[in-house]
């Protein structure tokens, strides 16, 4: 933006050069004088020492108080698309674990919606990344959609465990911690939902390398009852782990 800004300045400052006496109260031949001018010009800011003494000088001076609005209404649309896109708030555990559930190795991720607003029709998907090589030689890196038993959420409130089955035909199936490692695996969920608050769609990522993908690990409990008996959820219990 700001060399964009300058940029102008120093191509309309030349143009002012180029005709000497085109500005009142600027010196002949003055690039500094006819700089501060393009500034003033392009700010519409106009102190009442210099102006536009000639058509020549008229014309330009126009020129540059058009491009200075456009340049502003450019970088103000900008600016808020950058900073006002709305943008999901989900905490995520800091470790992928790979336990036992219904007597079949599961691969588990923790996250919980961090905001204060609802989200609903949360959909995750979950993705393994590994380096792999071809019976040729050859090397890539290829991307393995994971399945899940549940990738889809009404309402995100409580916290939301995605669970991959690690059988005969997962990517993952006899995968160890060390294998995962001399692979460059790595883990990622990408989650869409909406939210009420903002009443517009966010999204999140989130990877986990293979060294943050723990074997024989359980995630401890992070909803806790109260006096009432009503469940709250523990945000600093998301990472929580146990042995199994």
């Amino acid at each position: 933006m700001i060399t964009g800004w300058l940029t102008i300045n120093l191509v309309f400052a030349t143009l002012y050069v180029l005709r000497p006496g085109g500005v009142t109260n600027a010196a002949p031949g003055s690039f500094s004088d006819a700089f501060f001018f393009s500034v003033e010009t392009l700010a519409t800011v106009g102190y009442g020492v210099m102006a536009p003494a000639t058509l020549y000088s008229h014309i330009v001076s126009c020129v540059e108080i058009v491009t200075g609005t456009a340049f502003t209404a450019i970088v103000t649309g900008l600016l808020f698309v950058r900073f006002a896109r709305p943008r999901a708030k989900v905490l995520y555990a800091n470790d992928a674990v790979i336990t036992i559930r219904n007597g079949k190795p599961t691969l588990m991720v923790r996250m919980v919606n961090a905001r204060r607003s609802l989200m609903t029709g949360a959909t995750a998907r979950l993705f393994a990344l590994f380096e792999e090589r071809t019976t040729e030689g050859g090397y890539f890196r290829r991307v393995h959609d994971l399945r899940l038993e549940q990738s889809y959420l009404p309402v995100f409130a409580m916290p939301w465990t995605l669970l991959h089955v690690i059988d005969g035909d997962s990517p993952l199936f006899g995968h160890t911690s060390e294998t995962l490692a001399a692979t460059r695996a790595l883990v990622f969920v990408a989650i869409e939902a909406r939210d009420q608050a903002l009443a517009a769609g966010v999204q999140d990522l989130k990877d986990y390398p293979a060294a943050h993908i723990r074997f024989g690990m359980h995630y401890a409990d992070a909803v806790l009852l109260d006096d009432a008996g009503r469940a709250t959820v523990d945000l600093a219990r998301i990472s929580a782990l146990g042995p199994d």
